[in-house]
């Protein structure tokens, strides 16, 4: 044990900048069409189904700013000592549904950095919620994801 540095503690409570994009139906529709909804509702594009939200705030880059596993590099996230990422978790409520003609914006925040003793070694996990609300402040979506290194 003893990988997290206060340099990397430090990092805790970084704030990417919001970010914002507009909702469109047919974008919704694409959505429900390749994850196989079923609901007209969705395929209609009148109400986005549950995890439309996750994509919608990647950033889009070129091939060569991903990661060998295909992820783009997140600059909200210190140089860790491990680099063998996987999932640890996810949580996401639901405050009110994402409807076409929605503006969003999506705050992230680093809210935890921590390290256990694992089998094979030393784990590094961290935490990042995102906060979806509307232009007028009002909450749709948090999303807590749990990611740990070896």
């Amino acid at each position: 044990m003893g990988l997290l540095t206060p340099e990397l503690l430090a990092n805790i409570g970084k704030a990417a900048a919001p970010r914002t994009e507009v909702v469109t139906r047919r974008d919704i529709r694409k959505y429900a069409i390749a994850t196989n909804q079923r609901q007209r509702k969705y395929l209609d594009g009148d109400e986005a189904p549950p995890l439309y939200h996750v994509a919608l705030f990647w950033d889009v880059v070129e091939l060569n700013e991903l990661n060998p596993d295909g992820v783009s590099i997140d600059k909200l996230l210190p140089k860790f000592p491990l680099e063998r990422a996987m999932a640890g978790g996810l949580n996401i409520s639901y405050h009110s549904k994402i409807r076409p003609g929605d503006v969003l914006v999506g705050h992230r925040t680093l809210t935890d950095i921590y390290e256990k003793e694992g089998r094979s070694g030393p784990l590094i996990f961290y935490e990042v919620v995102l906060k979806v609300q509307r232009e007028d402040g009002s909450p749709v979506i948090t999303e807590k994801t749990t990611r740990l290194l070896r």
